[in-house]
């Protein structure tokens, strides 16, 4: 029983004290400034966001790369594309690690000769096949 009557007690006093400020709002309200018409402006156009230009900077690939993807000049994400294309095209990706790339003849050289690279290494060692 004791417990049931602290809970209302404890209920009961947060209201008196909320009374004072609800008369507070109640004053600022009665005194408050008159609205203003907001202005409306007509909204502003947007424009296509534009790549950076070094993001589209064609690059030519190496000989080892060109077997691979081709020898035309393209921009880096396309010849990150074309190479997912060709390692998906023949199942290159590890089968327990998938992050894991096994490389094949072709591949070998562009991976400076290692077996596996981790697909986040990929780029790093794409950059030295590309001009």
């Amino acid at each position: 029983m004791a417990k049931k009557t602290a809970k209302k007690a404890a209920k009961k006093a947060p209201a008196k004290k909320a009374a004072p400020k609800a008369a507070k709002k109640a004053a600022k309200k009665a005194v408050a400034k008159p609205a203003k018409k907001a202005a409306k402006k007509a909204p502003a156009k947007k424009s296509a966001r534009k790549p950076s230009a070094g993001l589209l900077k064609p690059y030519t690939p190496s000989a080892a790369l060109g077997e691979i993807i081709g020898n035309k000049a393209m921009p880096r994400s396309e010849v990150v594309k074309k190479l997912w294309v060709y390692i998906k095209a023949n199942n290159l990706q590890d089968k327990k690690n998938r992050r894991m790339i096994n490389a094949d003849a072709k591949l070998k050289p562009i991976f400076s000769g290692l077996g596996q690279v981790s697909m986040f290494e990929m780029g790093k060692h794409l950059s030295k096949h590309l001009k």
